[in-house]
């Protein structure tokens, strides 16, 4: 009844599939005598462009099942008349046993949104012509709201278990039936496996070694055709190598939540970007009121936190999600006398879990995430050898200096808003246009200095000068820009810099709102380091997120052997073929962009 009244009053947009798996859209209306649905546009004459209702029948194989799985719960629940339904919250379950991501609110409302739409048309019908009327006198409206009958749930179940291009996928590889059987699974996936014995839900199909469209469903979205390689839900990746030959998931102003300017600050920031594997965060620490650091970008309007809160999230999340070494980059501005307090909250609260080994003078690698398991790196400034142990000055690391120095120079006497929206434009102006501040000089506690051992913060000059004088534990901190540049001027000097030494790359200080740069421009370089705004999605996020999926998401994952070995020779940017390693072509088939997508190497 209420597919006759929808179709002559409203009509509807449906796909027409032919034999020969063409399908065309074709809007459908039901003719004035109720006995046929009918299509236009179409070239056909017009007593052809129809179908006729008694030729309409449903999945068979498929309502059966549901017919069973119906009468089941109605046993299970003592119903001794089947027809006067079953409880709604058993309907409800029933559904979502087949489609579990699906809430239960959502489907509760579909039943009860039809029942209301039944008893209207119920009502409507006994005004509607006679053989309507005939027929309204077998539908009365229901007083039970709690119930679900036979209709209502195999009508909710085709709401929200019906995939359209599962079913399209189904009916082109079935020659329009209503199932694939052995020789259509065959075309499908080249060989049977078991497939229908493994995901067919209905006994019937199980042992006609049918699929019926529930069970394909059940397959395409099972593990067997996900795109991801299961091999990766766990490490597998051998964990011995240097740390250098490793990509590290890595945060940038980890503290910040939204923008980098006038955004709030909040632990939130470590503790999720902790969950998600991340291993490098970073903490800039200033003087704070009485006399207690605090972490903030110093040349913004966001919110200070207390450095003492700071370092206890991180030391409770530290290793929830990988147990491989975590580094800690210290940003430190604060004076000689805050910076006792911190040295103290550090050694108190992160404890025999920083690392205090001095490095190996004849090492030509750093030590092995394996051989670091659940320590803390802190990467920072060092003082050189000085007699007597003594305090001595550094050159201060200040990321956020230069964004602080354009605002100014731009926006003077703007507002806040202003500054936000001019400073976002000038993240596309080339470095070499804009002065950049001479790195200051502050004094440096000794003990504070001796935390820092495997990542000693360097200035980067030029890659031959590195070659000649970097010590594998020191590490160069690269501008976005500058990276960038590199990357295109001098890939395979990059490529092997970075087979030594650690490359940390951070946004350009003009990314005010937070957006992030892309990882992939920096990892074929090598860089092992490339810091992301954790709080901002989108593709360069999603780039970041999916790449470390890998290995089972310990944030840490094996660079390629030609990245690796010292004898070879490697540019992200050539157009030739790379000495030793075969050309490889990737073939890529999505069949639905929410289905999985099949890889296929040759």
């Amino acid at each position: 009844l209420l597919l006759f009244l929808f179709f002559e009053v409203e009509g509807s947009e449906l796909k027409k599939i032919r034999p020969n798996s063409r399908v065309y859209q074709r809007y459908y209306l039901l003719d004035a005598g109720l006995q046929a649905l009918f299509w236009e546009p179409s070239k056909k004459e017009s007593d052809k462009a129809r179908i006729f209702l008694d030729s309409i029948r449903e999945d068979s194989l498929r309502l059966r099942w549901l017919e069973q799985l119906f009468s089941s719960a109605a046993d299970l629940n003592k119903q001794e008349v089947i027809e006067e339904g079953i409880p709604l919250q058993s309907a409800v379950k029933l559904v979502q046993s087949v489609n579990p991501g699906v809430s239960s609110g959502k489907v509760e409302h579909r039943f009860k949104e039809i029942q209301r739409l039944r008893e209207k048309m119920c009502t409507l019908a006994l005004h509607s012509e006679s053989g309507l009327k005939d027929h309204a006198e077998n539908e009365k409206p229901s007083e039970r709201k709690d119930q679900v009958s036979r209709q209502e749930f195999i009508e909710v179940f085709h709401d929200f278990c019906t995939r359209p291009e599962i079913y399209f996928l189904l009916v082109q590889f079935s020659s329009n039936k209503e199932y694939l059987d052995a020789k259509d699974l065959m075309r499908f996936i080249e060989a049977e496996q078991g497939v229908a014995q493994t995901h067919e839900p209905s006994e019937e199909g199980r042992q006609l070694g049918h699929l019926s469209l529930d069970g394909f469903t059940s397959y395409l979205t099972s593990s067997e055709c996900h795109l991801f390689d299961r091999e990766h839900d766990t490490i597998c990746q051998d964990m011995t190598q240097p740390l250098s030959h490793y990509y590290i998931n890595s945060s940038h102003n980890t503290y910040l939540i939204e923008d980098q300017f006038q955004g709030p600050s909040d632990i939130s920031g470590y503790i999720r970007a902790l969950k998600m594997g991340c291993r490098c965060v970073e903490v800039d620490v200033w003087d704070g009121p009485d006399g207690e650091p605090v972490v903030c970008t110093g040349h913004s309007l966001s919110r200070p936190l207390v450095l003492r809160s700071v370092l206890e999230a991180i030391g409770r999340f530290a290793f929830v999600a990988s147990e491989y070494p975590l580094i800690l980059c210290i940003e430190n501005h604060c004076s000689v006398q805050q910076q006792k307090v911190l040295l103290k909250h550090l050694t108190r609260i992160l404890g025999e879990r920083l690392y205090k080994d001095l490095p190996d003078e004849e090492a030509l690698y750093l030590p092995s995430p394996h051989s670091l398991r659940h320590r803390i790196l802190l990467k920072g400034k060092k003082l050189g050898p000085v007699s007597g142990g003594e305090d001595g000055e550094a050159s201060e690391e200040d990321e956020g200096a230069e964004m602080s120095q354009r605002i100014k120079a731009l926006n003077a006497g703007g507002t806040e808003k202003d500054v936000v929206q001019k400073s976002v434009s000038l993240a596309s102006v080339p470095q070499s246009n804009m002065t950049h501040p001479s790195p200051k000089r502050f004094q440096l506690l000794r003990e504070l200095s001796d935390l820092v051992t495997l990542c000693h913060s360097v200035c980067f000059k030029d890659f031959k000068t590195s070659t000649k004088t970097q010590k594998p534990w020191e590490l160069c901190s690269f501008h976005e820009s500058l990276a960038l540049h590199l990357a295109g001027d001098s890939p395979g000097d990059f490529v092997n810099h970075n087979k030594h030494f650690l490359s940390r790359v951070y946004p350009n200080p003009m990314r005010i709102d937070s957006s992030n740069m892309n990882p992939q421009d920096l990892w074929k370089c090598g860089c092992q380091i490339v810091s992301m705004n954790f709080q901002t999605a989108g593709l360069m996020m999603d780039l970041n997120t999916a790449w470390f999926r890998q290995n089972g998401r310990c944030g840490y994952v094996l660079r390629p052997a030609i990245m690796r070995q010292k004898v070879s020779y490697f540019s992200a940017d050539t157009k030739d073929t790379v000495p030793g390693v075969s050309p490889q072509l990737l073939h890529v088939k999505v069949e639905h962009k929410s289905l999985k997508a099949k890889f296929a190497l040759c």
